[in-house]
């Protein structure tokens, strides 16, 4: 063999090989990436709650009993509104599952809960809160309880909810009046529901960590504290509005 031709084969050699390992590597690549796309995103993603750019952010990463989510997390955003309300903003992934609530967008929907839903609650230290419930149609429903499960008002109007859809995504945005949230409000819960049947599947910000076997979002115990001054202009907490007042007296509540 000659020696031009013996160079040749040694360059055509090591260029295979260079070949096969970038091959290797590709497919290295490849495979390491569908794997982390199975990976719950609590594992890989970042914290639960964080302050940016005026808002009080929370990102909901796992379910109703602790499990890791395996999407992208829903998020809400929470910030004083200039009417002296709140500014809520829910950015999540869009399931479209359960399909449309048979309701108007803007206007509340009773059951909204068996639909796809985000919700926030708002809870003192008597056990009184207001529960928050957007959907990505535009339907909301909003109730006040006073004692655990214990509804004393519901269908509360918002005039200021709008959501879109865009793709695999939904945004929603409401300002919820400062007259809505009881007095003293120290914690703070928030959840996500999507799916059907034995699909159905119930996220929860500060999960249940107990011995509990199904969901329960109004199992106050697991609810976190939340400075709400930071969320509420001049808040006071010794002030009770209209809407709270037949409520506010120690025996009325509901244990």
């Amino acid at each position: 063999m000659s020696k031009n031709s013996s160079a040749k084969h040694s360059f055509t050699l090591w260029l295979s090989r260079i070949l096969v390992v970038i091959l290797t590597v590709l497919i290295l690549f490849v495979l390491f990436n569908s794997y982390l796309s199975t990976l719950p995103v609590c594992r890989i993603s970042g914290p639960k709650h964080w302050t940016a750019d005026g808002f009080r952010n929370f990102a909901i990463r796992t379910t109703w009993n602790g499990n890791c989510v395996k999407h992208e997390p829903v998020k809400i955003s929470l910030s004083p509104s200039a009417d002296g309300g709140m500014i809520i903003k829910i950015l999540a992934p869009f399931f479209n599952s359960p399909g449309r609530p048979n309701g108007p967008a803007g206007q509340p929907f009773p059951g909204l809960w068996d639909y796809e839903v985000v919700e926030a609650f708002f809870l003192n230290d008597k056990n009184q809160y207001l529960e928050v419930e957007l959907g990505p149609w535009g339907q909301h429903l909003l109730l006040i309880l006073n004692g655990e499960r214990h509804a004393v008002k519901d269908k509360l109007p918002l005039t200021t909810y709008t959501a879109t859809i865009d793709g695999d995504r939904w945004t929603g945005e409401a300002i919820l009046p400062r007259g809505y949230f009881p007095p003293a409000v120290t914690k703070f819960n928030a959840y996500a529901i999507h799916g059907e049947g034995d699909n159905r599947v119930y996220e929860s910000l500060y999960p249940a960590t107990g011995s509990e076997t199904k969901p329960d979002f109004h199992n106050l115990r697991y609810f976190q504290p939340i400075d709400i001054s930071a969320l509420l202009n001049n808040y006071n907490p010794s002030d009770v509005s209209d809407l709270w007042k037949p409520y506010v007296n120690p025996d009325s509540v509901v244990g």
